[in-house]
């Protein structure tokens, strides 16, 4: 059995992650991983004409940072059973080589289930920089072992 449940949380409860700072060596990675080298993210030359003036890191992986970064603080334990999907995502700021960024997380619904023991809850994660914006936020959802 778990040794956290699901309705441990409650609901408006906050969480934070640990920061990691977003390197050259990320984006390499990701692109190589997922094929996407679109030159905004790989072309210096290209994304210094942008509006952005440099390279930004990919919207995608900033949200496979905000997973990776929320399954390793630990807080919900062994309780999850499976990720449902995410609803809501929104890239509202581009994060730039060299941005460092970490996750708020807040307890947004929970409801049960119709098997005993099993409950679905929303975990709002807004990402944000090192300077305290918002870089994303969306709704995962997943589902919990439930203390009965």
């Amino acid at each position: 059995m778990p040794t956290k449940y699901g309705n441990d949380f409650k609901i408006g409860e906050i969480y934070h992650t640990a920061a990691i700072t977003m390197t050259e060596t990320h984006i390499v990675n990701w692109a190589g991983l997922t094929m996407d080298f679109y030159p905004l993210h790989m072309d210096r030359e290209y994304a210094a004409k942008s509006q952005f003036g440099e390279r930004l890191v990919h919207g995608p992986l900033i949200f496979a940072m905000a997973v990776g970064l929320v399954g390793s603080a630990g807080f919900a334990g062994d309780s999850a059973i499976a990720w449902l999907g995410v609803d809501n995502m929104k890239m509202v700021a581009p994060v730039k080589i060299g941005d460092t960024i970490r996750v708020e997380v807040a307890i947004k619904e929970q409801r049960e289930t119709r098997n005993p023991g099993q409950g679905i809850q929303t975990w709002t994660y807004t990402v944000k920089n090192q300077r305290d914006e918002v870089v994303m936020d969306l709704d995962y959802k997943m589902m919990f072992h439930m203390r009965v």
